[in-house]
């Protein structure tokens, strides 16, 4: 005995795949090998396929779970039985899994034979025809319970489109009230209308698309702009500050005002008013020879012989040893002790 197992998903809910598989009838419509499936009643069908040769069997269905499986074994013709199991996958998809068991005819030689290449050619086969199931159920609407409704009926791999139908097959199809001529023609009008809804949707999204990529992209410029842009500008801020950390290691000049012991004034000009940082002038005769400077007399036209001796306070020496001194009082004490040293030297000339 042979055994193949076929599985594909189908993207569809598992009511919807459920109920189209069940619609033997039409295998015809979608399939290469099935030549003919008619009914003779609800539970039993004929069958006639042709892979490696023509083959037909009468079967019973057995074992049938609404939207979860369905089997068949044959009564007559080929020996073989067969069972369909429909899992759902995610979101809106089915797995479909196909199981059948026969036995070549010709019993020990029709084993030869199929172990020499029909099994794996039944088993491509096979393969080939579940693909173009999933094809018809996907390109049917959402929701249908009847192929007839599918895009894909009729395609050209089909063995009714390659006119290898049967003729008890034709016969069933004239009598089905889908396939009236009117209600081809209604069909072909809805496929029509349909496939222009299609495609114009379609186009729409892709130019939903187009405008979203264009958008992206400017949004993209815009922000490797603004990316330029900061770049600049810390590059920038990385130089200035380079430069000032540059400044701050590299040693500077000493200001002769600023930087000076005494601070600004220190080293300022005198001005008619004296230094900004007193009352007065600090030293009023500092442009005079320290040797030689002494306070003014009261009269600046007289003459004096100096005295060996005689001693006279230089406001410079007061000033450094920093003694109170008066300037006018001060001034006063050479003249008094001078007149009193020259009266006192005329008395001795008169003696």
């Amino acid at each position: 005995m042979a055994e193949h197992h076929v599985s594909v998903t189908v993207r569809a809910p598992v009511q919807q795949v459920y109920a189209l598989f069940t619609h033997f009838n039409d295998f015809p419509k979608f399939m290469r090998f099935v030549k003919e499936v008619t009914y003779h009643d609800d539970q039993r069908s004929h069958w006639v396929a042709r892979v490696g040769g023509r083959h037909e069997w009468d079967a019973v269905n057995e074992g049938w779970i609404p939207d979860q499986q369905i089997g068949w074994r044959s009564i007559d013709g080929l020996q073989n039985t067969g069972r369909v199991k429909f899992t759902p996958v995610g979101t809106g998809q089915t797995m479909v899994d196909v199981f059948l068991n026969y036995t070549p005819p010709a019993g020990v030689l029709g084993v030869a034979v199929e172990k020499l290449g029909m099994d794996s050619h039944f088993q491509s086969v096979l393969e080939e025809d579940m693909q173009h199931f999933a094809r018809m159920v996907e390109e049917a609407p959402p929701g249908a319970l009847d192929p007839m409704s599918s895009h894909y009926l009729f395609h050209e791999g089909s063995a009714v489109a390659r006119g290898e139908a049967t003729s008890r097959q034709e016969e069933s199809m004239e009598h089905d009230p889908m396939m009236a001529e009117e209600r081809l023609r209604e069909r072909d009008t809805t496929i029509a209308r349909q496939q222009a809804a299609s495609y114009s949707e379609e186009q729409r999204r892709q130019a939903e698309e187009q405008a979203r990529l264009q958008q992206v992209e400017r949004a993209s410029a815009e922000q490797e702009a603004v990316l330029l842009e900061q770049d600049r500008r810390n590059r920038q801020e990385a130089a200035a500050r380079r430069e000032q950390e540059a400044a701050m290691e590299k040693p500077r000049e000493p200001h002769p005002v600023y930087d000076t012991l005494g601070g600004r004034n220190a080293a300022m000009a005198n001005t008619p008013f004296g230094d900004q940082d007193a009352r007065g002038e600090r030293f009023p005769q500092h442009n005079q020879d320290p040797m030689k400077a002494r306070a003014a007399y009261e009269n600046a036209g007289m003459t004096r012989t100096p005295v060996e001796g005689e001693e006279v306070a230089s406001p410079w020496e007061s000033q450094i040893h920093g003694r109170p001194f008066d300037v006018e009082e001060e001034g006063q004490r050479p003249l008094e002790e001078g007149k009193i040293h020259r009266q006192q030297e005329q008395r001795d000339l008169n003696e």
